[in-house]
């Protein structure tokens, strides 16, 4: 019988601070798997030049980018991110507000420029309230789609 997963673990997994990094679910045991660009290259260096515990992490790397039965946990390009920094951004009221985040999150380092942005007005916690919710929802859809209970 496949395990059931914590929604909550499910969606920190899929909140990672690199792009290059990926979180694997295993359906049979429910464990996530959060493979770093380091243990990538680790990979393809000698066992014998890596430090102890990443000797040890190599086998469940291999396996969970070698076999067929880890599922890819949903990433950024499939969370349209930037559509969630929107659709916060124009639940803001005050106007002077709302524009000053509008125009954060267009051009160079828009992400950067948001987060600073929301700093200065004080909306940090705002925003980590209203983002919390699509992140919840996207991890509920993928679950479902895949037949996983969860909790």
């Amino acid at each position: 019988m496949p395990a059931e997963v914590s929604l909550q673990d499910t969606v920190e997994a899929m909140d990672l601070p690199n792009q290059e990094w990926q979180s694997f679910l295993d359906p049979e045991t429910g464990e996530i798997i959060t493979i770093t660009d380091e243990d990538r290259s680790s990979l393809e260096e000698a066992p014998e030049h890596l430090p102890e515990w990443q000797r040890e992490d190599l086998p469940k790397v291999r396996e969970v980018l070698e076999s067929d039965r880890f599922l890819r946990l949903p990433d950024s390009f499939e969370i349209h991110e930037w559509s969630i920094v929107e659709r916060f951004c124009n639940t803001i009221d005050a106007p002077a507000m709302h524009r000053e985040l509008i125009d954060a999150i267009h051009g160079s380092g828009a992400f950067r420029v948001f987060r600073n942005t929301l700093d200065r007005l004080g909306l940090r916690d705002q925003w980590h309230s209203f983002r919390s919710a699509p992140f919840e929802e996207i991890a509920r859809e993928w679950l479902r789609s895949h037949g996983i209970r969860f909790r």
